[in-house]
């Protein structure tokens, strides 16, 4: 048998998206005079529905693609979401567990090799790494948007030079919070606190996943794949995706 697990938050007005998100809908009525025509000429006096959403390419689930994180990636032009190829989305999947990392700090190279101990897998060419710290449980509240561990850049360096196309987190976004690392740029006047994680696509390209969810629910750290294809938004920077781990059982 083959079991799937949903890795996606949806998409809806909450107070942990950064940006709103609005829903227009339309009545199955009010869409019959919308084609010209009225609800008694339908059957049971229903035509059909439609919605209208208002959002970023960046709310909900989605993927972030080189272009994202500045117009060149190893010296080419970065791919826009809908370059990416579609075999990077697909492959095996790895959890690390790295909740032990404080809200706030970075998740450094040796939390991802103690986390890969653990897993008795290190992350190589082809998996799709997703980092669990357990922020996914404040999904729905404000402290969503602020407190989680983000990937250093020598950590997100670590994996992208082994072979990792996509890097996975169960927060609000891959680096660490905003005002933590804008906090200590403006201490320090190192801009290498900014972004560091993003920043580093622009050497080697690879995706993001931001905003997953759910990853407790996989039996093990390995031994499943995750299907994680993005909406090809034409020359945009980020795409909603369906994330799905597969699981044999």
């Amino acid at each position: 048998m083959t079991r799937f697990v949903d890795l996606s938050v949806r998409i809806q007005p909450t107070p942990s998206e950064a940006t709103p998100v609005t829903i227009h809908p339309l009545s199955h009525r009010d869409g019959a005079r919308v084609l010209g025509l009225e609800p008694a000429d339908f059957p049971d006096e229903m035509a059909i529905s439609n919605e209208t959403v208002t959002l970023t390419t960046h709310t909900g689930t989605h993927m972030d693609a080189p272009l994202h994180y500045g117009p060149f990636s190893a010296g080419l032009p970065a791919k826009s979401i809908d370059e990416v190829p579609l075999e990077w989305c697909y492959g095996d999947g790895v959890v690390l567990d790295v909740r032990k990392v404080p809200p706030g700090e970075s998740i450094e190279v040796e939390h991802l090799l103690e986390a890969a101990a653990a897993a008795r897998h290190e992350p190589t060419a082809g998996d799709i790494v997703l980092l669990w710290t357990g922020a996914d449980a404040l999904w729905g509240s404000p402290d969503y948007l602020t407190s989680y561990s983000g990937l250093s850049g020598a950590a997100t360096a670590f994996l992208v030079e082994r072979g990792v196309r996509v890097i996975g987190i169960d927060a609000w976004g891959l680096d660490r919070p905003m005002a933590r690392m804008i906090e200590d740029y403006r201490r320090t006047g190192d801009r290498s606190h900014l972004w560091p994680a993003h920043v580093y696509g622009r050497r080697r390209e690879y995706l993001q996943l931001e905003k997953l969810t759910n990853l407790a629910a996989l039996p093990a750290s390995t031994g499943f794949r995750v299907a994680c294809f993005p909406i090809p938004v034409h020359g945009a920077g980020a795409g909603w995706a369906r994330v799905v781990a597969i699981v044999d059982t």
